[in-house]
């Protein structure tokens, strides 16, 4: 049959689409090590996951976990920097060491038949780094570099400041760095740290791309043999202290000519109900371009280039913030725009067409994502690190659809009340 391409093809939108994320597969190495597996893709590529609790939370001395990450690519016993740099280039892989609030991750990008040239290396990386002092010493001197050009921006210390009022300094979700505490550090911190944090008990290994049992034998042989230490990573407590005063209006550069907004409160984290409806509702609010806040101060007052919300779901807690540049003589104005949308949403129910708009968008976000192999690895990841199963992503397909204005209205007026959020404005 022949298309006759004077009829366009209907249109469908997302909501009336079935969304089905494709299983995973787990199982243990010989050592008992979890690995979570997916044969997806037709590129033969494949991701490598090794997530450890080595994040923020932690720590036992400051800037200890973001220095462990960036130095593990410093040098084993059996490989120097400049030798895993060349193997990885000359491979053509990518090996990337991320530490976030709750943990860290390193993950390896390479062609599926490198796997066994290069899973000897990472190996020696998670089991073997030496840290030398004189690389250490180098990263303090970066890192503390970075800071202070970090600190003349507006944008960066209104950041650090939000987070510090909503959970206060001394949480690790609060807690933000400082010249004195870097200096502070010691190469004893960070080894004692990798020996704790980075311990392949406490491991969860996830691996995607055009890969099979091949690719599962060659991971176990060289993960699965390995004699595994007890698990030594204890989890300390910590209480949120949140700021007496929500409102401050700080002067970091006198001569500036732009202001960043932050204004944000706690907020639960994925396992709370009303969480994925919040998805839906900060979307609406400010967490896409056709936003409500985007609308009225980006495109109808002309105040900024742009302006979001988002949703910060650790394992331990989350919160709501947003997010701006303006210029100085307008942040004012800004924020009682921002508030002037959150009683809106209070006030007036959504109208159904915008909803739907949102829900095409949220929903389209999910067809992207069910497209690629690392996608949707990344998808069972969160899931899976959430204590979650693929009831949680079913669930959040049937709350993106059948969400209604009434409930939106509803959720508006339990956390769009002013008097739960902080304010910080940075000139």
């Amino acid at each position: 049959m022949i298309t006759d391409r004077k009829i366009a093809p209907p249109i469908h939108d997302a909501v009336e689409f079935d969304y089905v994320l494709p299983a995973i597969n787990k199982v243990s190495l010989d050592n008992g090590m979890p690995l979570y597996w997916l044969n997806a893709g037709v590129q033969d590529v494949v991701e490598i996951d090794w997530v450890f609790p080595a994040g923020l939370w932690y720590e036992q001395a400051p800037s200890v976990a973001h220095a462990t990450a960036a130095l593990l690519k410093s040098g084993t016993s059996k490989y120097t920097s400049q030798q895993i740099h060349e193997a990885l280039e000359f491979y053509g892989a990518q090996l990337k060491v991320s530490a976030g609030n709750d943990k860290a991750t390193v993950t390896l990008h390479t062609m599926t038949k490198h796997l066994p040239q290069l899973l000897p290396m990472v190996v020696e990386m998670l089991t073997d780094s030496i840290f030398p002092e004189a690389e250490l010493e180098l990263h303090k001197r970066n890192a503390i570099q970075k800071l202070l050009v970090h600190l003349r921006q507006c944008e960066f210390v209104a950041n650090q400041q939000i987070d510090a009022l909503m959970f206060g300094e001394e949480h690790p979700y609060g807690r933000y760095s400082r010249k004195e505490k870097i200096e502070a550090l010691k190469r004893d911190d960070v080894v004692s740290f990798y020996n704790r944090c980075y311990n392949l008990a406490n491991v969860k290994i996830f691996m995607g791309g055009k890969i099979g049992d091949a690719e599962v034998k060659v991971l176990n042989d060289n993960f699965g043999k390995l004699q595994l230490k007890p698990a030594e990573t204890t989890k300390s407590e910590y209480a949120v202290n949140s700021a007496a005063e929500r409102k401050h209006r700080i002067s970091n550069d006198p001569n500036g000519v732009q202001g960043a907004i932050r204004i944000g409160r706690l907020f639960p984290n994925r396992h709370h109900p009303d969480y994925t409806p919040m998805v839906v509702l900060n979307t609406l609010f400010g967490g896409y371009f056709g936003s409500r806040l985007m609308s009225n101060i980006r495109e109808e007052k002309g105040y900024t280039y742009g302006i979001y919300s988002s949703l910060a779901p650790d394992l331990n807690g989350g919160s709501l913030t947003i997010h701006t540049e303006t210029g100085r003589d307008v942040v004012e104005q800004a924020v009682a725009e921002i508030y002037k949308e959150m009683e809106l949403l209070c006030k007036e129910l959504a109208d159904d067409e915008e909803l739907l708009l949102v829900k095409n968008y949220l929903l389209g976000g999910l067809l992207g994502d069910l497209d690629g192999p690392f996608s949707i690895l990344h998808r069972w990841r969160s899931i899976i690190l959430n204590g979650f199963d693929e009831n949680y992503f079913n669930n959040n397909v049937k709350i993106y659809k059948t969400i209604t204005p009434a409930e939106l209205q509803a959720l508006a007026r339990k956390y769009f009340d002013p008097k739960d959020y902080y304010e910080v404005v940075v000139i």
